[in-house]
Order: C-alpha cells, then sequence, then structure tokens
C-alpha cells in the first residue's frame, strides 16, 4: 500500500528518509546481559522489595495523578520506565495500577473510601525502592505511612 501511493508520486520506498521518531526505539533498549542481583556486606540477592501502606491517604481515585507519581518514583529512583498501566474502578473509584520497569516494578491498589493505598516497589540493580517515597507522600499526602523492607532472591 505504501509502495503504491509512493510511485503514484514517482517516488521510490528507498528514497523517503525517516523521521527521527520513526527512529528512535519506542522503549528503552535493555541490556538483557547485564546481571541486575545486587551484592551489599557480603549478601548476594535479586532486589529490594519495599511494601508502602498509606493511611488517611488523598487523591486515592485519580489514576493520572497516581500514574505521574510513581512514574516520577521511578525516575527518582534510577529505574528504567518500560511502560504502565492503571485501571480505575467503580463505583469506589480505587485505582489499580503497575509501572513496569527493567529493574522490576511499582504497584499500587487504592481504596479512596477507606483513604488507603498499598503500595509495592521492588527493584534490583543500583536503583533504591527508598528513593521513590518521596514523591509518593507529596501525591499522596497520608497521615500515616508504614514501610516494611525485603531482600528478595538471597543467595545462601
Amino acid at each position: 500500500m505504501k509502495r503504491n501511493a509512493l510511485a503514484e508520486l514517482d517516488m521510490d520506498l528507498e528514497e523517503v528518509a525517516p523521521t527521527a521518531a520513526e527512529t528512535q526505539p519506542l522503549y528503552p533498549v535493555v541490556d538483557n546481559t547485564k546481571d541486575y542481583f545486587i551484592e551489599r556486606n557480603g549478601v548476594r540477592y535479586a532486589g529490594n522489595h519495599v511494601l508502602v501502606e498509606l493511611w488517611d491517604a488523598n487523591n486515592l481515585d485519580d489514576p493520572k495523578l497516581i500514574e505521574d507519581a510513581l512514574l516520577q518514583g521511578a525516575r527518582d529512583a534510577g529505574a528504567t520506565i518500560l511502560h504502565s498501566h492503571f485501571h480505575h474502578f467503580s463505583p469506589y473509584s480505587g485505582v489499580s495500577g503497575v509501572v513496569v520497569l527493567a529493574e522490576s516494578h511499582i504497584s499500587i491498589h487504592t481504596w479512596p473510601e477507606k483513604d488507603y493505598a498499598a503500595i509495592d516497589i521492588f527493584m534490583c540493580g543500583d536503583c533504591d525502592p527508598h528513593d521513590a517515597l518521596p514523591s509518593i507522600k507529596r501525591a499522596f499526602r497520608p497521615d500515616r505511612v508504614e514501610v516494611q523492607h525485603h531482600l528478595r532472591g538471597v543467595i545462601k
């Protein structure tokens, strides 16, 4: 189809140079040969998993604000964002979503009717999931935050 349209203009497909946008990859190029395992204090493990509970939180029914907050958290943690997806529920307007990272993920489930959100931040490599917390706290302004830290994939 494209070749026929170009032929009508007396052009050949090879004569049309790609635009800059067409030459850029849709998602970041990830080095699949890199070992993202972490070694600290003599312990080798897959990654840091931070479980965050927000109590008496705000903005829990706004998918755009939630996505923006988690994307900013990923950037603040030094992660490579691959893509994100968020779903807005009804009748209570809760949101579930995930930001998929080369270094793992950040996910959220909100219950606006309870002013509560559960967030998982799992990161491997050089990323620090704790660096995502300030943007999350700014976006949701919770009265109380509970954080648990787990090492995942510890090699013994």
